[in-house]
């Protein structure tokens, strides 16, 4: 079992002020014209490679307040054999894959894939999902760094974090 976290992020003057940072570039994207449901099915799948539990709490969460299927969000880990996902979402979800998984694929994003997710895509909508890759990225190595744990997210509790 793992210790709590190592160091409170959110109390933490620094912390918060990065915190914040995160929750704005995160607000970016949430309003970009890149579908919610896009959105929160990248996160959760960028947060099962990594193994960050409460990414993984508070998308699944998110993502079910949002009205998304549960059928769907079980599914996300296994997209490849499912038949839930747009060929749309799917592209996303590839290169989530191949931009969370950098150090496995030395060539980075496929030729493949990047032709599906530009055919799906306009370019506000590719700026707002690499964006959004990076930055669930960033913030499951954070989590996942200082140990915090899912299981007691409420979907919007963050939201006061935007200015």
């Amino acid at each position: 079992m793992l210790e709590s976290a190592t160091v409170d992020l959110i109390t933490n003057e620094i912390g918060a002020k990065i915190a914040k940072r995160f929750a704005n570039v995160s607000l970016v994207i949430d309003q970009s014209t890149l579908p919610k449901a896009t959105q929160e099915l990248v996160s959760l799948r960028a947060s099962q490679i990594n193994g960050c539990g409460i990414c993984l709490d508070m998308h699944a969460k998110e993502a079910a307040a949002a009205g998304e299927t549960a059928v769907r969000l079980h599914l996300v880990a296994a997209w490849r054999e499912s038949t839930v996902f747009t060929d749309a979402e799917q592209a996303a979800l590839a290169l989530a894959e191949e931009g969370t998984r950098l150090a496995d694929a030395h060539h980075g994003v496929s030729d493949e894939t990047w032709a599906q997710v530009r055919k799906h895509y306009d370019d506000d909508q590719v700026a707002a999902l690499v964006s959004l890759v990076a930055l669930i990225n960033a913030a499951n190595r954070i989590n996942v760094i200082v140990r915090n744990q899912g299981g007691s997210y409420q979907p919007g509790m963050f939201a006061s974090m935007t200015s």
